[in-house]
């Protein structure tokens, strides 16, 4: 699946050129400077295009002798198979490529043929973490927390159109005219947004949020610096012991791979039923139902949202219920489940913060078309809420768990919620990355007694005014 000889030959002929010379040491006597290396040639748009009218007459002529319906094995045998066809044909052409240029032209037409063409060499890259694409012509990724521009193209916009539709064809769903916005899924998981003409002015615009081939752990969290053991420890035992958690964050903060690893703390023998609109999460126990919603057809009939999967889970039976995100009148509903016996559920919305998480709450689920008074919305998320976990991306790229927060109930009008642990930071390093350390604020949890009760003991002392981890990288 992740190949090497994609990732080896792309685009070779715009590598870098060569670094200066080192000055020379002193005491010694300067050597007479060598002359400066001949820079390679940037490719011209004449080639670049001639390559690519290559590459989709070899693809052309592949569909038309290949019958791959026909042909029996695992990817990889096919693939090989294919191979030998490409290159044949390719030996056909009169060309003037280069062994290297050769050899990207058939890995090219492969991933063309089984895979997302231009796409196949990002996707192999660990280290990338979205894709972003606007128009055929420009293609960002996100590596290590910062954006740059690759050399990555696709012929055209119908090239680029090609190559969605095999995405959400994947997934039984359609991008056109009728229907130009569009939420769907790759194998790995990965979540793709598709926004397609006329809504896209300058071609098709498609973003992808990669999940990496090895799932991240709470090992990587505590070895990134994201978390502290303490931390980890007391979000065990209030999973374990059913609270209700609500995960917050803005986009890119890591809320979902945090829904993910905090799952993992479920029990086996636990029934779960995880909606979302695009199935994303990996849950690892045995029992689990995962629901993803519909979108209205061609004559704009039959859409099945997350409020009515999330209605209709409460007849499934779950111990469990974890949706994706709340993001709409669903939200009144995730609260009424929370209050109504199905402890220990989760869920994540976008928020800047804890407070701001709570007036996102309160106009989501006026949404549902319920006049329903704010002290109303605020006593049904204080009783249904035990916990706001909030995760955030600091500046220069880090993602960290910033704040864990209990929610303690009502105060006249308003929500009274009380931080346990906090990340702070202290400043911006040489790498351009925040510092800083977490910290028990001191306030020991009022729901302790609970955790007792459901078997889950945790040491008291880590709640003790102290600086837990230093992060100064």
């Amino acid at each position: 699946m992740f190949g090497k000889r994609a990732t080896a030959t792309l685009k070779p002929a715009l590598a870098a050129p060569p670094a200066p010379g080192k000055p020379a040491e002193s005491g010694k006597p300067a050597a007479a400077p060598a002359a400066p290396a001949a820079p390679k040639p940037k490719v011209s748009r004449e080639k670049i295009d001639r390559f690519n009218e290559l590459k989709t007459q070899l693809h052309r002529k592949l569909i038309e002798q290949l019958d791959l319906s026909r042909m029996v094995g695992d990817e990889e045998t096919l693939r090989e198979q294919v191979r030998e066809v490409v290159t044949q044909l390719a030996d056909q052409e009169n060309t003037l490529l280069n062994f290297t240029e050769r050899q990207r032209l058939i890995a090219e037409v492969l991933d063309e043929t089984f895979g997302l063409g231009p796409l196949e060499v990002l996707l192999k890259d660990p280290h990338i973490s979205d894709i972003l694409i606007n128009g055929p012509k420009q293609v960002f990724v996100e590596r290590r927390g910062r954006l740059e521009l690759t050399s990555v193209e696709f012929r055209d916009n119908a090239h680029l159109m090609h190559v969605i539709d095999k995405i959400v064809s994947a997934v039984g769903r359609r991008c056109d005219e009728t229907c130009p916005l569009v939420d769907a899924r790759l194998k790995d998981g990965s979540r793709v947004n598709a926004v397609i003409p006329p809504l896209a002015i300058d071609g098709a615009s498609v973003s992808i949020r990669r999940f990496g081939r090895d799932p991240v752990t709470w090992d990587d969290y505590i070895g990134w610096k994201s978390v502290t053991q303490e931390m980890r420890d007391f979000l065990e035992a209030c999973v374990k012991a059913h609270l209700n958690i609500l995960i917050v964050g803005g986009t890119g903060s890591g809320k979902t791979t945090l829904l993910n690893n905090l799952s993992s703390f479920i029990p086996l023998e636990e029934r779960i039923v995880t909606i979302e609109d695009a199935a994303e999460l990996q849950l690892r126990q045995p029992h689990v139902v995962r629901l993803e919603t519909r979108p209205p057809n061609i004559e704009g009939k039959g859409q099945i949202t997350i409020r009515d999967l999330l209605i209709n889970s409460l007849r499934m039976r779950p111990d469990r219920i974890v949706v994706g995100e709340c993001r709409g009148p669903e939200t009144l509903d995730m609260l009424q489940a929370m209050n109504t016996g199905h402890d220990g559920s989760l869920t994540t919305i976008h928020a800047n913060s804890t407070r701001d998480a709570v007036q996102r709450v309160e106009t989501m689920v006026m949404m549902a078309g319920f006049e329903l008074p704010v002290r109303a919305i605020r006593n049904q998320f204080a009783s249904a809420i035990h916990l706001i976990v909030q995760a955030q991306r600091l500046t220069g790229g880090p993602r960290k768990i910033v704040t864990i927060t209990e929610v303690q109930g009502m105060e006249g009008d308003v929500i009274t919620m009380q931080d346990l642990f906090a990340f702070e930071q202290v400043g911006i390093n040489s790498k351009g990355k925040a510092y800083g350390h977490f910290v028990a604020t001191g306030i020991r949890p009022g729901f302790l007694d609970r955790l007792k009760a459901c078997g889950q003991t945790v040491d008291t002392g880590m709640f003790d005014r102290q600086i837990l981890m230093t992060d100064d990288e």
